[in-house]
């Protein structure tokens, strides 16, 4: 079964998301847990939470995606500032009890001059402190365009991310505009893509995908997101991609430059693409 869906607004309540999911023929869905470029929070509703849990699981939902801000740097080189994004990491993390066994994903930051490794080692010490044991989260490590200075451009340095951090509860979504313009090749070559993958960091840790056309070309580290099948990606990498064997069971979301309507679309035509 294909779990499609895309980023919803969390403004009116997770119950709300469930119901806006469903009418966009969506069967997983993203969130922000907070202002995606700030740091403010919703104050937590139990009861809302509590019934949409429900409703996904009387819906058939797949696992959901939430995603951490852009603005949660945990290797930057403000110590202030990094301080209090692993505060903000590990308030996501508590609240994301109340929707137990999804995805919790982030970039993991940019490293602004300090180094990778150093950047590395931030990020896994941000982790450790705010996984805590017998939370019911997977966290994931988004992979990144390799823009700037940014961590996670690349398959090694994720797997040094996971290494450091030492546990089974860490995991990869895959972005496809961002591994594209990063030097992957799943235009020409998604299996090789995926075996590399696999080699380096291991299939079993790859739990999501999040499905973005790219509006630059091969290896560009621009990260510009298209509409699906608009891009330098093109419609059959996506029909290769909701067909592999490996990911055609993993969440996928939508991050389009699109409102409502379009991810209805994108989702029927992906739906369409399945063999």
């Amino acid at each position: 079964m294909l779990y499609l869906g895309c980023h919803l607004s969390s403004t009116g309540g997770n119950v709300k998301m469930v119901e806006t999911a469903r009418a966009i023929g969506a069967n997983t869905f993203a969130f922000f847990t907070r202002n995606p470029r700030g740091s403010r929070a919703k104050p937590e509703d139990p009861a809302d939470a509590a019934a949409a849990a429900e409703m996904l699981l009387e819906g058939g939902f797949g696992k959901l995606v939430a995603h951490g801000a852009y603005t949660m740097n945990l290797c930057t080189a403000d110590s202030e500032a990094r301080a209090f994004a692993a505060e903000v990491l590990a308030d996501d993390l508590r609240r994301m009890a109340a929707l137990p066994e999804n995805f919790y994903n982030f970039h993991p930051g940019s490293h602004v001059g300090q180094g990778v490794e150093a950047g590395i080692g931030y990020i896994a010490e941000a982790l450790k402190q705010a996984m805590a044991p017998g939370y019911p989260v997977t966290v994931l490590l988004e992979t990144m365009a390799g823009k700037g200075s940014e961590v996670g451009g690349n398959f090694q340095e994720l797997k040094a991310i996971l290494d450091a951090v030492g546990r089974p509860d860490l995991g990869v979504c895959l972005d496809t505009c961002h591994v594209y313009d990063a030097g992957y090749d799943i235009v020409g070559n998604l299996d090789g893509v995926l075996a590399e993958f696999d080699r380096i960091i291991g299939l079993d840790r790859l739990k999501a995908l999040h499905l973005n056309d790219s509006k630059n070309p091969f290896a560009s580290h621009k990260d510009r997101h298209e509409c699906i099948g608009k891009g330098s990606l093109g419609l059959d990498t996506f029909r290769a991609i909701v067909n592999h064997p490996l990911l055609k069971e993993k969440p996928m979301i939508l991050e389009t430059p699109n409102e409502l309507p379009g991810y209805r679309q994108e989702i029927a035509v992906l739906r369409s693409l399945e063999a």
